[in-house]
C-alpha cells in the first residue's frame, strides 16, 4: 500500500511585529481575547479549560472570537485533557472540529497526536493537516511528551507543520532553555520553534537571548474574583476566573521590542 501523500506545507500567516518577532497569547475567555488584542498581541491561541491545559473551545466561542478579533486566531483542537493518544472516536471529533474552524475562517489551528511509544502519529496528523489546509497549523506541547525531540522535530517538518509550541521537554521554558536553543538551531528556519510555558516579562529577554527564538507563547494570566454579590458560603469554593493581563502583555511586548 502506498504511503499517504503528505499535505502541502501551510503558508505562514502569522502577523509578526515590525522587528520579525511575535507574541501569541492564550485566550481562555472572550474577554481575554479582547484584552490581548487591545494590548497588542499578534495571535490568540483559543482554548477552553485552563485547568486541563487547554481543550477545544465551543463553536459559539470560536465564532464570537472570530467576529471580534482582527489578529490571527488559532483554536486548540484537543477533545479532552490528559495524554495525546486518541481513540478512533476522539480522532473523528478532532477532524470535525478542524472543519468547523475552517468554516469560521480561523487563521489556523493547534493540535498534536502521539503514538503510544512517544513518537509523532504521522498518519493522523497528516489527515488533520490535510483537512486544515490552507490554514496554518501549530503542533502543541504534545511535543514535550515525545521520546526523542530531534526525531519528532524532523517528523513535524516532513509533515508540514508551521510551528511547534514547546517548553523544551521540561515543565517550563526556564528549565528547557538549552534544548530550546538546540531545537532552534536544528530547525534552521524550516519550522518555527515557539517557546511557551512560564514565559513572563521578567524572563522573556533571557529566553529570547539564549534560544534565538523569535515567536513566544504566554498565558499572561491573572485570577479575577467573581463579581457576584451573593455567594453561598456553604459551597466552600472560590469562583475565580482566568483572565489575560493586559499590562503584562504590554510589558512582554515592550521587552521584545527592545530585544529585536
Amino acid at each position: 500500500m502506498n504511503e499517504q501523500k503528505l499535505p502541502l506545507r501551510p503558508a505562514r500567516r502569522t502577523t509578526l511585529g515590525g522587528g520579525g518577532w511575535g507574541l501569541e497569547v492564550i485566550g481562555f475567555t472572550i474577554e481575554s481575547c479582547i484584552v490581548a488584542q487591545e494590548a497588542g498581541a499578534h495571535r490568540i491561541e483559543l482554548c477552553d479549560n485552563p485547568a486541563e491545559g487547554g481543550t477545544t473551545p465551543s463553536y459559539g466561542f470560536i465564532k464570537a472570537a472570530r467576529e471580534k478579533l482582527q489578529i490571527d486566531l488559532y483554536p486548540m483542537i484537543r477533545p479532552r485533557g490528559g495524554d495525546f493518544l486518541y481513540s478512533d472516536e476522539e480522532f473523528e471529533i478532532m477532524c470535525e472540529d478542524v472543519k468547523v474552524c475552517k468554516s469560521l475562517m480561523c487563521d489556523g489551528v493547534v493540535f498534536g497526536i502521539l503514538n503510544a511509544d512517544g513518537t509523532v502519529d504521522r498518519k493522523r496528523n497528516a489527515k488533520l493537516l490535510d483537512l486544515a489546509y490552507p490554514m496554518g497549523v501549530t503542533f502543541h506541547r504534545a511535543f514535550d511528551r515525545t521520546n526523542n525531540a530531534f526525531e519528532a522535530l524532523e517528523t513535524l517538518i516532513d509533515l508540514g507543520f508551521e510551528r511547534v509550541l514547546t517548553s523544551g521537554l521540561k515543565p517550563n521554558v526556564s528549565e528547557g532553555k538549552e534544548l530550546l536553543k538546540a531545537l532552534v538551531e536544528k530547525a534552521e528556519e524550516r519550522i518555527i520553534i515557539m517557546p511557551g510555558s512560564g514565559i513572563r516579562s521578567n524572563n522573556i529577554k533571557e529566553i529570547a537571548s539564549i534560544t534565538g527564538a523569535t515567536e513566544f507563547h504566554s498565558s499572561a494570566r491573572m485570577q479575577v474574583e467573581s463579581k457576584m454579590n451573593y455567594l453561598n458560603e456553604e459551597m466552600n469554593e472560590q469562583l475565580t476566573t482566568v483572565l489575560a493581563d493586559g499590562e503584562e502583555i504590554q510589558r512582554l511586548l515592550s521587552v521584545l521590542q527592545n530585544t529585536y
